[in-house]
Protein backbone atom coordinates (compact mmCIF):
# COMPACT_ATOMS: atom_id res chain seq x y z
CA UNK A 1 0.00 0.00 0.00
CA UNK A 2 2.70 2.19 0.70
CA UNK A 3 4.82 1.38 -1.97
CA UNK A 4 1.78 2.41 -4.30
CA UNK A 5 1.23 5.55 -2.41
CA UNK A 6 4.84 6.21 -3.00
CA UNK A 7 4.77 5.70 -6.65
CA UNK A 8 1.51 8.40 -6.80
CA UNK A 9 1.93 10.67 -3.88
CA UNK A 10 -0.66 13.81 -5.10
CA UNK A 11 -3.15 11.05 -6.36
CA UNK A 12 -2.85 12.23 -9.83
CA UNK A 13 -3.00 10.16 -13.09
CA UNK A 14 1.52 9.26 -13.00
CA UNK A 15 3.60 11.31 -10.95
CA UNK A 16 6.49 12.52 -12.99
CA UNK A 17 9.09 10.64 -11.19
CA UNK A 18 6.86 7.24 -12.08
CA UNK A 19 6.63 8.14 -15.63
CA UNK A 20 10.06 8.94 -16.12
CA UNK A 21 10.96 5.17 -14.67
CA UNK A 22 8.17 3.80 -16.54
CA UNK A 23 8.66 5.01 -20.07
CA UNK A 24 12.42 4.10 -19.65
CA UNK A 25 11.83 0.37 -18.79
CA UNK A 26 9.23 0.27 -21.43
CA UNK A 27 11.72 1.65 -23.82
CA UNK A 28 13.97 -0.42 -23.20
CA UNK A 29 12.19 -3.65 -23.54
CA UNK A 30 10.21 -2.34 -26.41
CA UNK A 31 13.22 -2.09 -28.47
CA UNK A 32 14.70 -5.38 -27.52
CA UNK A 33 11.23 -6.88 -28.34
CA UNK A 34 11.00 -5.18 -31.90
CA UNK A 35 14.81 -5.59 -32.83
CA UNK A 36 15.09 -9.15 -31.70
CA UNK A 37 11.47 -10.49 -33.40
CA UNK A 38 13.26 -9.20 -36.75
CA UNK A 39 15.92 -10.51 -36.50
CA UNK A 40 14.27 -13.84 -35.43
CA UNK A 41 12.27 -13.24 -38.24
CA UNK A 42 15.15 -12.74 -41.03
CA UNK A 43 16.80 -15.96 -39.97
CA UNK A 44 13.79 -18.01 -40.73
CA UNK A 45 13.25 -16.06 -43.80
CA UNK A 46 16.05 -16.61 -45.48
CA UNK A 47 16.38 -20.29 -44.45
CA UNK A 48 13.49 -21.18 -45.72
CA UNK A 49 14.43 -19.45 -48.97
CA UNK A 50 17.35 -21.53 -49.05
CA UNK A 51 15.72 -24.41 -48.41
CA UNK A 52 13.51 -23.98 -51.12
CA UNK A 53 16.36 -25.15 -53.68
CA UNK A 54 19.73 -26.32 -51.44
CA UNK A 55 19.98 -29.38 -50.62
CA UNK A 56 19.45 -30.73 -47.40
CA UNK A 57 21.98 -32.81 -47.49
CA UNK A 58 24.50 -33.13 -50.44
CA UNK A 59 26.11 -36.31 -51.26
CA UNK A 60 29.72 -36.29 -52.84
CA UNK A 61 31.66 -39.46 -54.32
CA UNK A 62 35.02 -39.92 -56.52
CA UNK A 63 33.09 -42.38 -58.52
CA UNK A 64 30.68 -39.81 -59.82
CA UNK A 65 31.52 -39.56 -63.59
CA UNK A 66 32.92 -35.34 -63.89
CA UNK A 67 34.27 -34.75 -67.40
CA UNK A 68 36.65 -36.70 -69.16
CA UNK A 69 37.72 -38.28 -72.12
CA UNK A 70 36.38 -41.57 -73.18
CA UNK A 71 38.32 -44.56 -71.87
CA UNK A 72 40.02 -46.89 -74.72
CA UNK A 73 39.06 -50.00 -72.49
CA UNK A 74 35.63 -48.92 -71.71
CA UNK A 75 32.75 -46.90 -72.11
CA UNK A 76 30.17 -46.42 -69.29
CA UNK A 77 26.98 -46.12 -70.37
CA UNK A 78 25.02 -44.78 -67.95
CA UNK A 79 25.77 -42.47 -65.05
CA UNK A 80 26.84 -43.31 -62.38
CA UNK A 81 25.22 -40.39 -60.17
CA UNK A 82 21.65 -42.29 -60.35
CA UNK A 83 22.70 -45.77 -59.31
CA UNK A 84 23.60 -43.34 -55.78
CA UNK A 85 20.53 -41.77 -55.75
CA UNK A 86 18.77 -44.67 -55.97
CA UNK A 87 20.80 -45.67 -52.73
CA UNK A 88 20.13 -42.64 -50.85
CA UNK A 89 16.42 -42.81 -51.32
CA UNK A 90 16.86 -46.33 -48.95
CA UNK A 91 17.76 -44.06 -46.24
CA UNK A 92 15.02 -43.36 -43.80
CA UNK A 93 13.66 -39.60 -43.80
CA UNK A 94 14.68 -38.77 -47.31
CA UNK A 95 11.91 -38.21 -50.06
CA UNK A 96 13.48 -37.53 -52.74
CA UNK A 97 17.13 -37.79 -54.59
CA UNK A 98 18.05 -35.55 -57.42
CA UNK A 99 20.92 -34.39 -59.65
CA UNK A 100 23.15 -30.91 -58.45
CA UNK A 101 24.87 -29.00 -60.74
CA UNK A 102 26.37 -25.49 -59.99
CA UNK A 103 28.90 -23.58 -61.45
CA UNK A 104 29.42 -19.83 -62.57
CA UNK A 105 29.08 -18.44 -66.58
CA UNK A 106 29.82 -15.22 -68.12
CA UNK A 107 26.31 -13.48 -68.63
CA UNK A 108 26.23 -11.13 -71.75
CA UNK A 109 23.16 -8.62 -72.09
CA UNK A 110 23.48 -5.90 -75.20
CA UNK A 111 27.01 -4.58 -73.65
CA UNK A 112 27.08 -5.76 -70.47
CA UNK A 113 28.97 -8.61 -69.32
CA UNK A 114 29.64 -10.50 -65.78
CA UNK A 115 30.19 -13.66 -64.33
CA UNK A 116 27.55 -14.80 -63.08
CA UNK A 117 26.50 -18.80 -60.81
CA UNK A 118 23.65 -20.55 -61.93
CA UNK A 119 21.87 -23.85 -60.09
CA UNK A 120 20.72 -26.00 -62.21
CA UNK A 121 17.17 -27.02 -61.04
CA UNK A 122 15.56 -31.12 -61.67
CA UNK A 123 12.07 -29.90 -63.19
CA UNK A 124 10.91 -33.43 -62.41
CA UNK A 125 11.34 -32.37 -58.48
CA UNK A 126 8.08 -30.48 -57.53
CA UNK A 127 9.87 -29.21 -54.00
CA UNK A 128 12.27 -27.65 -55.98
CA UNK A 129 10.05 -26.00 -58.57
CA UNK A 130 7.79 -24.50 -55.66
CA UNK A 131 10.70 -23.37 -53.76
CA UNK A 132 11.61 -21.19 -56.54
CA UNK A 133 8.34 -20.36 -57.09
CA UNK A 134 7.93 -19.24 -53.15
CA UNK A 135 10.50 -16.99 -53.84
CA UNK A 136 9.35 -15.04 -56.54
CA UNK A 137 9.08 -11.27 -57.03
CA UNK A 138 4.88 -11.11 -57.98
CA UNK A 139 4.35 -7.65 -57.03
CA UNK A 140 7.29 -6.24 -59.32
CA UNK A 141 7.29 -8.54 -61.87
CA UNK A 142 4.06 -9.65 -62.07
CA UNK A 143 4.33 -12.06 -64.93
CA UNK A 144 7.22 -14.53 -63.39
CA UNK A 145 6.60 -18.13 -63.16
CA UNK A 146 9.04 -20.76 -62.51
CA UNK A 147 8.02 -23.27 -65.17
CA UNK A 148 11.42 -24.03 -66.37
CA UNK A 149 10.52 -27.23 -68.14
CA UNK A 150 13.33 -28.56 -70.18
CA UNK A 151 14.31 -25.63 -72.56
CA UNK A 152 16.46 -22.94 -72.24
CA UNK A 153 14.92 -20.93 -69.62
CA UNK A 154 16.10 -19.17 -66.47
CA UNK A 155 14.58 -17.42 -62.88
CA UNK A 156 17.30 -14.86 -62.40
CA UNK A 157 17.65 -12.64 -59.16
CA UNK A 158 15.92 -8.71 -59.05
CA UNK A 159 20.09 -7.88 -58.58
CA UNK A 160 20.56 -9.03 -61.84
CA UNK A 161 17.63 -7.80 -63.37
CA UNK A 162 18.32 -4.37 -62.12
CA UNK A 163 21.84 -4.73 -63.30
CA UNK A 164 20.85 -5.74 -66.76
CA UNK A 165 17.66 -4.02 -67.20
CA UNK A 166 16.36 -7.42 -68.05
CA UNK A 167 12.61 -8.05 -67.85
CA UNK A 168 10.34 -11.24 -68.09
CA UNK A 169 10.60 -12.42 -71.44
CA UNK A 170 13.86 -10.85 -72.74
CA UNK A 171 16.61 -13.34 -74.05
CA UNK A 172 20.32 -13.45 -72.88
CA UNK A 173 23.31 -15.10 -74.04
CA UNK A 174 25.46 -17.33 -71.36
CA UNK A 175 29.25 -18.07 -71.88
CA UNK A 176 30.14 -21.51 -70.34
CA UNK A 177 33.23 -20.98 -68.76
CA UNK A 178 34.54 -24.13 -69.50
CA UNK A 179 34.71 -22.68 -73.16
CA UNK A 180 37.57 -20.81 -72.20
CA UNK A 181 39.64 -24.13 -71.23
CA UNK A 182 38.80 -26.15 -74.12
CA UNK A 183 39.71 -23.18 -76.23
CA UNK A 184 42.96 -22.71 -74.61
CA UNK A 185 43.68 -26.19 -75.29
CA UNK A 186 42.84 -26.12 -78.62
CA UNK A 187 45.66 -23.47 -79.62
CA UNK A 188 48.18 -24.62 -77.33
CA UNK A 189 47.16 -28.29 -79.59
CA UNK A 190 47.94 -26.50 -82.74
CA UNK A 191 51.22 -25.05 -81.78
CA UNK A 192 52.42 -28.55 -81.28
CA UNK A 193 54.40 -30.83 -84.34
CA UNK A 194 52.33 -33.53 -85.48
CA UNK A 195 52.56 -36.87 -83.59
CA UNK A 196 54.83 -38.73 -86.37
CA UNK A 197 57.31 -35.47 -85.66
CA UNK A 198 56.69 -35.49 -82.04
CA UNK A 199 57.28 -38.66 -81.28
CA UNK A 200 59.83 -40.16 -83.36
CA UNK A 201 60.54 -43.07 -81.68
CA UNK A 202 57.30 -44.10 -81.41
CA UNK A 203 57.15 -43.74 -85.38
CA UNK A 204 59.70 -45.54 -86.51
CA UNK A 205 58.58 -48.73 -83.74
CA UNK A 206 55.71 -48.31 -86.15
CA UNK A 207 57.22 -47.87 -89.31
CA UNK A 208 59.51 -50.99 -88.80
CA UNK A 209 56.13 -52.97 -87.91
CA UNK A 210 54.50 -52.17 -90.41
CA UNK A 211 56.82 -52.41 -93.23
CA UNK A 212 58.41 -55.55 -92.58
CA UNK A 213 57.00 -58.85 -93.81
CA UNK A 214 54.58 -60.68 -91.93
CA UNK A 215 54.44 -63.96 -91.58
CA UNK A 216 51.50 -65.71 -93.02
CA UNK A 217 49.65 -69.00 -92.32
CA UNK A 218 46.26 -71.03 -92.40
CA UNK A 219 44.89 -67.31 -93.77
CA UNK A 220 46.23 -65.67 -91.08
CA UNK A 221 48.88 -62.91 -91.36
CA UNK A 222 51.19 -63.11 -87.92
CA UNK A 223 53.45 -60.43 -86.54
CA UNK A 224 55.76 -60.93 -82.93
CA UNK A 225 54.45 -60.11 -79.87
CA UNK A 226 57.22 -58.12 -78.31
CA UNK A 227 57.93 -55.66 -81.10
CA UNK A 228 53.91 -55.62 -81.52
CA UNK A 229 53.21 -54.96 -77.48
CA UNK A 230 55.94 -52.49 -77.48
CA UNK A 231 54.64 -50.37 -80.23
CA UNK A 232 50.92 -50.81 -78.67
CA UNK A 233 52.09 -49.43 -75.18
CA UNK A 234 53.74 -45.84 -76.79
CA UNK A 235 50.38 -45.70 -78.64
CA UNK A 236 48.66 -45.66 -75.36
CA UNK A 237 51.06 -43.21 -73.83
CA UNK A 238 50.63 -41.35 -76.71
CA UNK A 239 46.91 -41.46 -76.42
CA UNK A 240 47.05 -39.59 -73.23
CA UNK A 241 49.21 -36.38 -74.21
CA UNK A 242 48.31 -33.09 -75.35
CA UNK A 243 47.82 -33.79 -78.70
CA UNK A 244 45.36 -32.28 -81.30
CA UNK A 245 42.29 -34.07 -81.53
CA UNK A 246 42.16 -35.46 -84.57
CA UNK A 247 45.13 -37.08 -84.33
CA UNK A 248 43.95 -38.41 -80.97
CA UNK A 249 40.81 -40.22 -82.47
CA UNK A 250 43.68 -41.72 -85.16
CA UNK A 251 45.62 -43.12 -82.63
CA UNK A 252 42.20 -44.33 -80.98
CA UNK A 253 41.33 -46.12 -84.33
CA UNK A 254 45.10 -47.64 -84.53
CA UNK A 255 44.84 -49.14 -81.40
CA UNK A 256 41.27 -50.63 -81.00
CA UNK A 257 42.34 -52.13 -84.88
CA UNK A 258 45.74 -53.76 -83.00
CA UNK A 259 43.26 -54.52 -80.46
CA UNK A 260 41.64 -57.43 -82.65
CA UNK A 261 44.73 -59.50 -82.85
CA UNK A 262 44.13 -62.65 -81.87
CA UNK A 263 46.96 -64.45 -79.20
CA UNK A 264 46.71 -68.31 -77.94
CA UNK A 265 48.21 -68.55 -74.35
CA UNK A 266 52.02 -69.41 -74.87
CA UNK A 267 52.06 -68.01 -78.35
CA UNK A 268 54.88 -65.71 -79.98
CA UNK A 269 52.82 -64.25 -82.43
CA UNK A 270 49.60 -62.33 -82.68
CA UNK A 271 47.32 -63.32 -85.80
CA UNK A 272 44.99 -60.93 -87.92
CA UNK A 273 42.88 -62.25 -90.28
CA UNK A 274 42.61 -60.23 -93.76
CA UNK A 275 40.13 -57.78 -93.39
CA UNK A 276 41.54 -56.73 -90.01
CA UNK A 277 45.09 -56.40 -91.64
CA UNK A 278 44.05 -54.37 -94.18
CA UNK A 279 42.19 -52.06 -91.06
CA UNK A 280 45.55 -52.48 -89.34
CA UNK A 281 47.38 -50.68 -92.38
CA UNK A 282 44.58 -47.90 -93.51
CA UNK A 283 45.04 -46.94 -89.96
CA UNK A 284 48.83 -46.73 -89.40
CA UNK A 285 48.82 -45.13 -93.08
CA UNK A 286 46.32 -42.06 -91.98
CA UNK A 287 48.53 -41.44 -88.75
CA UNK A 288 51.27 -40.93 -91.17
CA UNK A 289 49.36 -38.81 -93.78
CA UNK A 290 48.57 -36.19 -91.14
CA UNK A 291 48.53 -32.80 -92.27
CA UNK A 292 49.10 -30.01 -89.16
CA UNK A 293 47.85 -27.44 -91.08
CA UNK A 294 44.54 -28.61 -92.00
CA UNK A 295 44.07 -30.29 -88.84
CA UNK A 296 44.39 -26.93 -87.09
CA UNK A 297 41.77 -25.44 -89.57
CA UNK A 298 39.31 -28.04 -88.90
CA UNK A 299 40.54 -27.72 -84.49
CA UNK A 300 39.93 -23.92 -85.01
CA UNK A 301 36.49 -24.09 -86.98
CA UNK A 302 35.25 -26.21 -84.28
CA UNK A 303 36.03 -23.62 -82.20
CA UNK A 304 32.75 -22.06 -83.42
CA UNK A 305 30.65 -24.13 -81.98
CA UNK A 306 32.56 -24.73 -79.10
CA UNK A 307 32.26 -21.00 -77.71
CA UNK A 308 28.88 -20.41 -78.95
CA UNK A 309 26.72 -19.08 -76.09
CA UNK A 310 23.39 -20.86 -74.87
CA UNK A 311 20.39 -18.51 -75.35
CA UNK A 312 18.06 -18.23 -72.40
CA UNK A 313 14.84 -16.60 -71.87
CA UNK A 314 13.73 -15.16 -68.61
CA UNK A 315 10.77 -16.18 -67.38
CA UNK A 316 10.73 -15.59 -64.14
CA UNK A 317 12.68 -12.93 -61.47
CA UNK A 318 13.07 -13.75 -58.06
CA UNK A 319 13.42 -11.04 -54.88
CA UNK A 320 16.92 -11.34 -53.95
CA UNK A 321 18.74 -9.83 -50.99
CA UNK A 322 22.20 -8.51 -50.21
CA UNK A 323 22.01 -10.28 -46.58
CA UNK A 324 21.70 -14.13 -47.70
CA UNK A 325 24.23 -14.88 -51.11
CA UNK A 326 22.08 -17.26 -53.10
CA UNK A 327 22.51 -18.06 -57.51
CA UNK A 328 22.26 -15.33 -59.55
CA UNK A 329 20.23 -17.62 -62.27
CA UNK A 330 18.01 -20.88 -61.45
CA UNK A 331 18.15 -23.05 -65.08
CA UNK A 332 16.75 -26.50 -65.65
CA UNK A 333 19.05 -29.41 -65.34
CA UNK A 334 20.04 -30.39 -68.62
CA UNK A 335 20.99 -26.57 -69.45
CA UNK A 336 23.03 -26.53 -66.30
CA UNK A 337 24.89 -29.24 -67.35
CA UNK A 338 25.81 -28.56 -70.50
CA UNK A 339 27.20 -24.95 -68.90
CA UNK A 340 29.49 -27.03 -66.53
CA UNK A 341 30.50 -29.34 -69.65
CA UNK A 342 28.88 -32.74 -67.74
CA UNK A 343 27.34 -33.95 -70.27
CA UNK A 344 25.21 -36.74 -68.86
CA UNK A 345 27.14 -36.65 -65.31
CA UNK A 346 26.42 -33.93 -62.20
CA UNK A 347 28.57 -32.56 -59.16
CA UNK A 348 27.13 -34.55 -56.64
CA UNK A 349 23.45 -36.10 -55.49
CA UNK A 350 20.74 -33.79 -53.63
CA UNK A 351 18.57 -35.14 -51.22
CA UNK A 352 15.37 -33.89 -50.16
CA UNK A 353 14.29 -34.74 -46.73
CA UNK A 354 10.68 -34.87 -44.93
CA UNK A 355 11.96 -32.69 -41.98
CA UNK A 356 14.94 -30.38 -43.33
CA UNK A 357 15.96 -29.94 -39.72
CA UNK A 358 16.47 -33.42 -39.04
CA UNK A 359 19.73 -33.53 -41.77
CA UNK A 360 22.63 -34.39 -39.06
CA UNK A 361 20.50 -37.09 -37.73
CA UNK A 362 19.64 -38.03 -41.64
CA UNK A 363 23.33 -37.65 -42.49
CA UNK A 364 24.29 -39.93 -39.94
CA UNK A 365 22.31 -42.75 -40.74
CA UNK A 366 23.42 -42.16 -44.28
CA UNK A 367 27.06 -42.72 -43.56
CA UNK A 368 26.60 -45.72 -42.43
CA UNK A 369 24.19 -47.03 -45.41
CA UNK A 370 26.39 -45.34 -48.17
CA UNK A 371 29.58 -45.85 -46.68
CA UNK A 372 33.06 -43.88 -46.02
CA UNK A 373 33.50 -43.69 -49.73
CA UNK A 374 30.34 -40.94 -49.96
CA UNK A 375 30.92 -37.63 -47.95
CA UNK A 376 27.78 -36.25 -46.92
CA UNK A 377 26.77 -32.69 -46.13
CA UNK A 378 23.92 -30.95 -44.71
CA UNK A 379 22.28 -27.67 -45.25
CA UNK A 380 23.75 -26.78 -42.12
CA UNK A 381 27.56 -27.36 -43.28
CA UNK A 382 26.80 -25.90 -46.59
CA UNK A 383 25.80 -22.41 -44.59
CA UNK A 384 27.86 -22.80 -41.67
CA UNK A 385 29.64 -19.13 -41.66
CA UNK A 386 26.40 -17.35 -42.79
CA UNK A 387 24.72 -18.57 -39.93
CA UNK A 388 27.38 -18.06 -37.54
CA UNK A 389 27.59 -14.44 -38.19
CA UNK A 390 23.66 -14.07 -38.00
CA UNK A 391 23.91 -15.36 -34.34
CA UNK A 392 27.15 -13.76 -33.87
CA UNK A 393 25.09 -10.35 -35.14
CA UNK A 394 21.97 -11.32 -33.01
CA UNK A 395 24.51 -11.92 -30.00
CA UNK A 396 25.69 -8.60 -30.25
CA UNK A 397 22.96 -6.88 -30.43
CA UNK A 398 21.79 -8.16 -27.29
CA UNK A 399 24.86 -7.47 -25.86
CA UNK A 400 24.17 -3.56 -27.15
CA UNK A 401 20.77 -3.09 -26.81
CA UNK A 402 20.90 -4.58 -23.16
CA UNK A 403 22.14 -1.29 -21.99
CA UNK A 404 19.08 0.49 -23.08
CA UNK A 405 17.14 -1.67 -20.07
CA UNK A 406 20.64 -1.24 -18.19
CA UNK A 407 20.44 2.56 -18.19
CA UNK A 408 16.45 2.45 -17.45
CA UNK A 409 17.61 0.31 -14.23
CA UNK A 410 19.87 2.91 -13.30
CA UNK A 411 17.86 5.74 -13.95
CA UNK A 412 15.20 4.35 -12.05
CA UNK A 413 18.07 4.01 -9.23
CA UNK A 414 18.51 7.53 -9.37
CA UNK A 415 15.02 8.22 -9.11
CA UNK A 416 14.14 6.17 -5.97
CA UNK A 417 17.40 8.02 -4.52
CA UNK A 418 15.65 11.03 -4.79
CA UNK A 419 12.60 9.84 -3.36
CA UNK A 420 13.94 7.56 -0.08
CA UNK A 421 15.27 12.10 0.21
CA UNK A 422 12.16 13.13 -0.25
CA UNK A 423 9.92 10.61 2.33
CA UNK A 424 12.87 10.67 4.52
CA UNK A 425 10.05 12.30 7.61
CA UNK A 426 8.13 9.59 6.53
CA UNK A 427 10.63 6.73 6.72
CA UNK A 428 11.78 8.46 10.16
CA UNK A 429 8.17 7.68 11.65
CA UNK A 430 7.64 4.88 10.48
CA UNK A 431 11.18 3.51 11.90
CA UNK A 432 9.80 5.53 15.66
CA UNK A 433 6.72 3.82 15.02
CA UNK A 434 8.83 0.28 15.49
CA UNK A 435 9.03 -0.22 11.68
CA UNK A 436 11.54 -2.76 11.34
CA UNK A 437 14.32 -2.38 8.72
CA UNK A 438 12.60 -5.42 6.36
CA UNK A 439 9.67 -3.29 6.19
CA UNK A 440 11.22 -0.26 4.89
CA UNK A 441 13.49 -2.18 2.32
CA UNK A 442 10.40 -3.90 1.15
CA UNK A 443 8.53 -0.33 0.46
CA UNK A 444 11.31 0.31 -1.73
CA UNK A 445 11.52 -2.76 -2.83
CA UNK A 446 8.20 -2.87 -4.12
CA UNK A 447 8.11 0.29 -5.57
CA UNK A 448 10.78 -1.05 -8.05
CA UNK A 449 9.05 -4.36 -9.26
CA UNK A 450 5.86 -3.05 -9.59
CA UNK A 451 7.78 -0.45 -12.02
CA UNK A 452 9.66 -3.41 -13.49
CA UNK A 453 6.58 -5.38 -13.93
CA UNK A 454 4.15 -2.38 -15.78
CA UNK A 455 7.31 -1.52 -17.73
CA UNK A 456 8.24 -4.85 -18.97
CA UNK A 457 4.25 -5.40 -19.81
CA UNK A 458 3.78 -2.14 -21.58
CA UNK A 459 7.56 -2.79 -23.54
CA UNK A 460 6.11 -6.50 -24.50
CA UNK A 461 3.04 -5.13 -25.21
CA UNK A 462 4.16 -2.37 -27.54
CA UNK A 463 7.23 -4.34 -28.82
CA UNK A 464 4.45 -6.53 -30.59
CA UNK A 465 1.94 -3.76 -32.11
CA UNK A 466 4.69 -2.29 -33.52
CA UNK A 467 5.85 -5.68 -35.37
CA UNK A 468 2.37 -5.88 -36.31
CA UNK A 469 1.93 -2.71 -37.93
CA UNK A 470 5.41 -2.43 -39.19
CA UNK A 471 4.66 -2.37 -42.75
CA UNK A 472 2.84 0.73 -41.84
CA UNK A 473 5.68 1.80 -39.83
CA UNK A 474 7.98 1.64 -42.75
CA UNK A 475 5.27 3.34 -45.33
CA UNK A 476 5.49 6.54 -43.31
CA UNK A 477 9.47 6.48 -42.63
CA UNK A 478 9.83 5.52 -46.83
CA UNK A 479 6.94 9.16 -47.26
CA UNK A 480 9.44 11.09 -44.84
CA UNK A 481 12.09 10.12 -47.07
CA UNK A 482 13.81 8.01 -44.47
CA UNK A 483 14.19 3.78 -45.32
CA UNK A 484 16.73 2.53 -43.40
CA UNK A 485 15.18 -1.32 -44.44
CA UNK A 486 15.35 -0.54 -48.72
CA UNK A 487 14.19 -3.48 -50.11
CA UNK A 488 17.27 -3.25 -52.65
CA UNK A 489 19.12 -4.35 -49.26
CA UNK A 490 17.04 -6.80 -47.41
CA UNK A 491 15.46 -8.16 -50.82
CA UNK A 492 11.76 -7.67 -48.58
CA UNK A 493 8.66 -4.85 -49.04
CA UNK A 494 7.66 -5.65 -45.62
CA UNK A 495 10.46 -6.74 -42.80
CA UNK A 496 9.72 -10.02 -42.01
CA UNK A 497 9.80 -10.94 -38.15
CA UNK A 498 8.75 -13.56 -35.69
CA UNK A 499 7.27 -13.05 -32.66
CA UNK A 500 9.34 -15.87 -30.20
CA UNK A 501 7.30 -16.11 -26.63
CA UNK A 502 9.78 -17.77 -25.08
CA UNK A 503 12.26 -15.22 -25.77
CA UNK A 504 9.95 -12.00 -25.19
CA UNK A 505 9.12 -13.64 -21.98
CA UNK A 506 12.74 -14.00 -21.05
CA UNK A 507 13.66 -10.66 -22.08
CA UNK A 508 10.32 -9.09 -19.60
CA UNK A 509 11.52 -11.45 -16.65
CA UNK A 510 15.71 -9.63 -17.03
CA UNK A 511 13.91 -5.84 -17.55
CA UNK A 512 12.01 -6.83 -14.06
CA UNK A 513 14.77 -8.68 -12.70
CA UNK A 514 17.33 -5.52 -13.08
CA UNK A 515 14.76 -3.17 -12.41
CA UNK A 516 14.55 -4.67 -8.80
CA UNK A 517 17.68 -5.12 -7.99
CA UNK A 518 17.77 -0.94 -8.84
CA UNK A 519 15.04 -0.47 -6.12
CA UNK A 520 17.66 -2.49 -3.74
CA UNK A 521 20.47 0.27 -2.96
CA UNK A 522 18.55 3.47 -2.18
CA UNK A 523 16.06 0.65 -0.38
CA UNK A 524 18.65 -0.63 1.55
CA UNK A 525 19.97 3.46 2.55
CA UNK A 526 16.55 4.07 3.55
CA UNK A 527 16.11 1.33 5.97
CA UNK A 528 19.94 2.34 7.60
CA UNK A 529 19.01 6.45 7.97
CA UNK A 530 18.48 7.20 11.81
CA UNK A 531 14.98 8.07 12.60
CA UNK A 532 15.97 10.86 14.75
CA UNK A 533 18.14 13.32 12.19
CA UNK A 534 15.04 11.79 9.66
CA UNK A 535 12.51 13.50 12.01
CA UNK A 536 14.69 16.91 12.26
CA UNK A 537 14.93 16.45 9.26
CA UNK A 538 18.90 16.71 8.88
Amino acid sequence: MLAKRYLNPRRAVLSSFTLISLIGVMLGVLVLIVVMAVYAGLERDVKGRLLGFTPHILVRSAELNFPQEDSIEETQTEPSWRKLAEEATRIQGVAAATAFVADNVILDVGSLQRPVSFRGIDTSDPSQIKGIADMLDLKNYPGSTADLGLDDRAVISSLVAEQFHLRIGDTMRLYSTRNFEGVMNAYKATEKPVVREAFPDMWKLATDLFSAEWVKQDGLEQVSVEPFKELYDSLLGIYDEDIRQPERDLVENLLRAMEAGEREDGDEVFRFSAENKTILNEAYRALGETDAEKMDGEILKGLKSLVLPKEATVVGIYSASQMAVTPELFVPLPLAQDLAGLGDQVQGVALRLDNAYASEEVAAAGRKVLGPARHLETWGDQYQAFFALINQQRVMMYFALSFIVLVSAFSMMAVMFTVTIQKRREIGVMKALGAAPGQIVRVFLYQGMILGVLGSALGVGLGRLVIHFRGLVQEAMRTMGFDPFSEALTGFGVLPAYNDPTEQAMIAVIAFVLCSLAAMVPAFFAARSDAAKSLRNL
